[in-house]
């Protein structure tokens, strides 16, 4: 049996449950395992906007108390979570990256996030994000940076950066996060986890964000089936979000066994425009062959769509952020250069302009759908490269931009326009040893699909054993 602080904060939840089951672990000292094991760990990463003791004991000793009395358990119960800190938790503090809301003390939980709790979920913090999560890379202004738990300096990813990394560092099974134009797969493909973005609707989001209804909630985890697990907690329809689905939750970690014989696959390696280094290529396609070794009928394609998206997501970027044009005058010299750099470009946006752009963006979308409805699932890179010094917005070797890093993100954001679930799974490393993701695409709806595809090549492609040297 696990005893020891390190060997705790690797098991996932179902390992969790079942020591808890037989008591042998109690929720207790596994939530205050998981908060020593941070304390050790987290200054070599900075994963962790701050931690949160006093809620996780008074959580975990109510689990204990259930486990004891043998009450039937709660589907999270007593194992640690992370939350990420752009989201609202009640009498926990919420900064969104920015000194702007430096302090800022909510008065109530996020909707999914007060599922989490109330499906017996231990938060032991809240996660690291950039300002106002507006970019793929693991600083702001208030945190500094999140470092790359493969390698020191590095970019892990973002705008869910602390809990990519929390997850990848062993700090307990579950961690939410929020993806607006991939910020759930590329955190979770820069730090060699697990990623999963619901599709739109599914997990309600609140407060909606200006981002075009292509704000996505979801989990980050080691494995497949924590992901599953979490998904089933925050899954369901919420007043608070008018466009979530009405549909109640399925229960997707009890029906992840997937035969993928037969199920018609298109792999796109560019989507016909991106850039992509050899080094992520390689990897990449290699996974993709294992999908073929599955008995899945594979296709190389180039989606007519995927070359419009550029344009597009170089307009609305801007647009989803303009109103924090509002604190400018106060606030300029304390933002993060890029943030105010991109608020700038959305100075001279006109109404009809946005109209008109809509239009194309609502076109673009159904391209996409039309395009899945010859395919059960769309393969590509997660991202473009691997990791890269987290104090860049791109890498050195890419064409630089004071704001844009979608150029080397153009496999995310379309499946965040379109509301369909995606996944980035850990598919291999470069020669340098960094983690290399493969995203996994689904007809929107189908979330159980894209999870069943993941569990399946996670069996054939194990990842969990691979642990980074920072979280040592």
């Amino acid at each position: 049996m696990p005893s020891t602080d390190d060997e705790l904060g690797w098991l996932g939840a179902a390992e969790l449950a079942a020591l808890y089951r037989a008591r042998q672990l109690s929720p207790v000292e596994v939530a205050q395992a998981t908060l020593r094991r941070i304390e050790r760990v987290d200054p070599g990463v900075n994963a962790m906007a701050r931690l949160t003791p006093e809620h996780a004991l008074a959580a975990a000793r109510t689990s204990e108390a259930i486990f004891q009395r043998g009450e039937t358990p709660r589907l999270l119960e007593g194992v640690p979570m992370t939350i990420k800190d752009l989201h609202a938790t009640v009498g926990v503090r919420t900064d969104q990256g920015s000194h702007i809301f430096d302090g800022n003390i909510p008065a109530v939980d996020t909707p999914a996030i007060a599922r989490l709790h109330a499906a017996g979920g231990v938060m032991v913090g809240k996660t690291t994000s950039p300002e106002f999560g507006w970019k793929g890379v693991s600083d702001s202004p208030v945190y500094g940076v999140t470092h790359n738990p493969w390698r020191h300096g590095l970019n892990a990813g973002a705008s869910s950066a602390g809990a990519g990394v929390a997850a990848a560092c062993g700090f307990g099974p579950l961690h939410e996060g929020g993806d607006g134009a991939g910020s759930i797969r590329m955190p979770a493909a820069f730090s060699g986890v697990y990623g999963f973005k619901p599709t739109h609707g599914r997990v309600p989001c609140w407060p909606l964000s200006n981002n075009e209804l292509a704000t996505h909630v979801g989990p980050i985890t080691r494995n497949v089936r924590d992901a599953a697990l979490m998904t089933q907690a925050m899954a369901g329809p919420h007043p608070w979000d008018f466009v979530s689905l009405e549909a109640p939750p399925q229960d997707y970690a009890s029906n992840l066994a997937c035969d993928l014989r037969g199920k018609r696959i298109a792999y796109s390696a560019d989507f016909g425009h991106a850039r992509v280094d050899p080094e992520v290529a390689a990897p990449v396609a290699a996974a993709v062959r294992v999908f073929e070794d599955m008995g899945a009928i594979v296709e190389q394609v180039t989606p007519p769509w995927g070359p419009l998206g550029p344009e597009l997501v170089r307009y609305f970027w801007p647009a989803a952020f303009a109103a924090k044009r509002q604190y400018l005058a106060e606030w300029r010299d304390r933002m993060d250069p890029g943030l105010v750099a991109l608020l700038d470009a959305a100075e001279h946006q006109t109404v009809p302009e946005f109209m008109l752009m809509r239009e194309r963006r609502f076109a673009y979308i159904q391209a996409i759908h039309q395009f899945m409805e010859g395919y059960d699932f769309l393969l590509s890179p997660a991202v473009s490269v691997a990791a890269f010094p987290a104090t860049q917005l791109q890498p050195s070797h890419w064409p630089q931009h004071p704001w844009d890093w979608l150029m080397w993100a153009e496999f995310s954001y379309p499946f965040n326009w379109s509301g369909s679930p995606a996944a980035s799974v850990p598919c291999g490393f470069t020669p340098d040893g960094l983690p290399v993701g493969l995203q996994i695409v689904g007809r929107r709806f189908d979330d159980l699909g894209v999870l069943q595809a993941s569990a399946a090549f996670e069996a054939a492609r194990p990842w969990a054993q691979h642990r980074p040297p920072l979280a040592a």
